[in-house]
């Protein structure tokens, strides 16, 4: 029903900035909540980042927290994860998802909408 298309991957070096994108399908996209996740090769898929449906609310990975910034813009059906001081440690591909559940979830199984990934390549 809602789908989900992450944009904005890429290679940097370490301490750039990127800002990913995730623009979903649906002009009901302000009724759902919205997550980053992301997984590193041989690592499990991990929590980055969480905004309530109306935005203002959000949630972050300790690993991340003062340099990834979440937004949404319901309006344009759009969330975005910016990215600062970037480390090689952020190397992973990236995936946005939503989630019907009010609130804030850091789990995956919250979430039933995934898009399709894009990869993040942090070089030193």
């Amino acid at each position: 029903q809602v789908q989900l298309v992450e944009s904005g991957g890429g290679l940097v070096q370490a301490g750039d900035s990127l800002r990913l994108s995730c623009v979903g399908s649906e002009l009901t996209f302000s009724n759902y909540g919205m997550g980053w996740f992301r997984q590193a090769p041989g690592k499990e898929r991990e929590f980055v980042a969480a905004i309530i449906r109306s935005g203002g609310t959000t949630r972050y990975a300790e690993s991340v927290r003062g340099r990834f910034t979440i937004s949404r813009d319901n309006g344009k059906n759009t969330v975005y994860l910016q990215m600062n001081s970037l480390k090689p440690e952020d190397t992973a591909v990236y995936w946005c998802a939503a989630t019907q559940h009010l609130g804030l979830w850091v789990n995956v199984e919250a979430y039933a909408y995934w898009g399709q990934g894009t990869q993040v390549t942090v070089s030193s």
